[in-house]
């Protein structure tokens, strides 16, 4: 592929500070408006104390504070994403609520300094759609998830047998849970 065409490719991935500032301000009027239930949709991801999670294309961090509480002083969440303002979204959170568990890692397209097989569970909310190649970016999912960790991802702005398609066409994920909401994934060997 040429280098122009990566270049397109990353910009269609990594939405314009513009853009992302936006998202971020449009999310805060929202919870104020009608603050979030995290409880109701993250208990079914049966994420337990201790556990080190990925929480990739974190965004501005909005679930941050949840997951780092429920991981507790004992586990480890990293906040992933490829644009620039939202590790510095997520070092503000860090700092303003002490979140002393809470790491961010700016990935380099679909690529993170982050060893093997370091987390229980992933998930990617909200972010699945604007994968260019999904294939490689699920390998490096397969590459950060523990043997018998779980992977959970929802469909974003795509219909949900796009995003089974994509997930299925990688042979590295197994579908072991579907609802409204997201499919839930385990690594196949």
């Amino acid at each position: 592929m040429r280098d122009k065409d990566k270049t397109h490719k990353r910009r269609k991935e990594r939405m314009p500070n513009l853009g992302f500032k936006l998202m971020s301000i449009t999310f805060k009027i929202h919870d104020i408006l009608f603050p979030p239930n995290f409880n109701k949709r993250m208990s079914t991801f049966n994420i337990k104390k201790g556990y080190t999670v990925i929480d990739y294309g974190c965004g501005p961090g909005r679930y941050l504070n949840y997951i780092s509480d429920v991981v507790g002083e004992n586990g480890r969440v990293y906040a992933v994403d490829i644009h620039e303002l939202a590790i510095k979204a997520v070092k503000a959170k860090i700092k303003k609520h002490n979140l002393k568990n809470v790491i961010p890692v700016l990935a380099n397209r679909y690529s993170c300094d982050l060893n093997d097989n370091i987390s229980d569970l992933i998930y990617v909310l909200d972010t699945f759609h604007m994968i260019e190649e999904p294939t490689s970016f699920l390998k490096e999912l397969h590459r950060l998830l523990k043997k018998d960790g779980t992977l959970i991802i929802d469909d974003g702005h795509q219909p949900r047998n796009k995003t089974k398609e994509k997930i299925l066409q990688s042979k590295v994920w197994k579908i072991v849970d579907e609802s409204k909401d997201h499919l839930k994934f385990i690594p196949v060997e």
